[in-house]
């Protein structure tokens, strides 16, 4: 049976080969390596490490700066299709657009400095700093403080569900100079630092505990005291890092976006599978429409958030910021993905608890998008007092 696929909204041929060399890429890395690093909560080095190797971690990268010089598309390409074959892109995804804000808001110093060697896995940028335990959805109430000292920031407070520490050696972290208390504009008074992580780890002024969580899904709680970050590491201006980290973000829901899709069309694509093979009843059990329905609802609804996701995807390329786009297309694409997991659960039936299918691993991995990067109810509620007009809900 060939499988499902997404809606290809007029993708190139270059595109189309994107697809092809990373199912090439993924065949080593088959469902019994990935339920092994599940089983097991190990970080899936091997396949992070040949996604660097093939330059895929670098495709957003100028070649000025020895990237590839692909554009947010061709990188959505990559994450949906790693999701098609079974596997768990979000072990790698941050290494390819975190350096967006660097991108878009560096100095020509900084980006001489810190991109090639990014762009070579040199230096790998893989986390971003940004959640607080008592902030939670609400960014601009983070704590974590930076005063100047000289050429410095001395940095201190707490950060939680941050991932990929003990794998990147940059994290780009979200700080106030300013407290939210003395700020008239709530989203006022924050900065942007690129910290080196190893260094910041060694000597201390960061430790980070990891958070054993449902998904393997690499993730710790960090406690950073009297760190020490050069100001020429800041990146934009000072106390207007709330739109250098927007920046950042945008790409993120376009990446994400399409790690959904890729794992609900994986999952449909072994439910449709199992059920024109399972016989019960001396027939198919695809013949029954209680098994058909869902799964044709949530194929209706994956096609639906990829032509949302190409749709913000091309208006990130333009320039504009596609705020309403890329947040629909992530809350729809997450339901959409919820659905395709509950439907492969109900077709499987009692074997898809078995972790040998590998079903209950992707079930497990598609609830955590419907609160994670974004809440489902923070995007509904930004769409109906940002997009719509209606009185703000908080």
């Amino acid at each position: 049976m060939a499988a499902i696929e997404s809606s290809p909204f007029g993708l190139t041929e270059e595109q189309l080969a994107i697809r092809d060399a990373i199912d090439d890429l993924c065949k080593p890395f088959d469902s019994d390596y990935w339920g092994k690093c599940d089983a097991a909560g190990v970080y899936p080095e091997e396949f992070v490490d040949a996604l660097y190797e093939a330059g895929w971690m670098s495709m957003l990268i100028p070649e000025e700066f020895g990237g590839g010089g692909a554009d947010i598309r061709d990188a959505a390409i990559v994450l949906e299709q790693i999701e098609r074959n079974g596997g768990h892109a979000g072990a790698a995804r941050a290494g390819m657009y975190t350096m967006g804000a660097l991108l878009r808001h560096g100095t020509d110093e900084q980006k001489a400095r810190f991109l090639p060697k990014i762009a070579s896995g040199e230096l790998r940028l893989q986390s971003m700093g940004v959640t607080e335990p008592d902030a939670g959805s609400d960014t601009t109430r983070i704590r974590t403080f930076a005063k100047r000292e000289g050429d410095e920031y001395v940095v201190n407070g707490n950060k939680i569900f941050i991932s990929r520490i003990q794998h990147s050696d940059l994290l780009l972290l979200l700080v106030r100079t300013e407290k939210y208390e003395d700020v008239a504009k709530k989203s006022d008074g924050v900065t942007v630092l690129l910290v080196d992580l190893k260094q910041a780890i060694a000597d201390g002024s960061i430790v980070a505990t990891p958070i054993k969580t449902m998904v393997n899904h690499e993730t710790n709680e960090l406690a950073i005291v009297n760190l020490r970050v050069p100001v020429e590491n800041r990146i934009g201006d000072e106390g207007k890092g709330f739109k250098v980290i927007l920046t950042g973000m945008n790409s993120e829901r376009v990446i994400v976006t399409s790690e959904y899709i890729g794992a609900g069309f994986h999952l449909l694509d072994r439910a449709v599978q199992y059920a024109n093979e399972r016989v019960v009843f001396d027939r198919p059990i695809g013949m029954n429409q209680g098994v058909q329905f869902p799964i044709a609802q949530a194929y209706a609804n994956l096609q639906a958030a990829s032509l949302m996701r190409w749709r913000a995807a091309d208006m990130y390329l333009s320039g504009e910021n596609p705020r309403f786009e890329v947040n629909a297309a992530k809350l729809l694409a997450s339901q959409a993905l919820w659905q395709a997991a509950q439907a492969a659960f109900d077709t499987f039936g009692g074997y898809a608890a078995a972790e040998e299918y590998g079903i209950e691993r992707k079930w497990r991995e598609a609830r955590l998008p419907s609160t994670a990067p974004i809440s489902n109810n923070m995007v509904l509620a930004g769409i109906a007092h940002g997009t719509l007009g209606l009185p703000k809900s908080f």
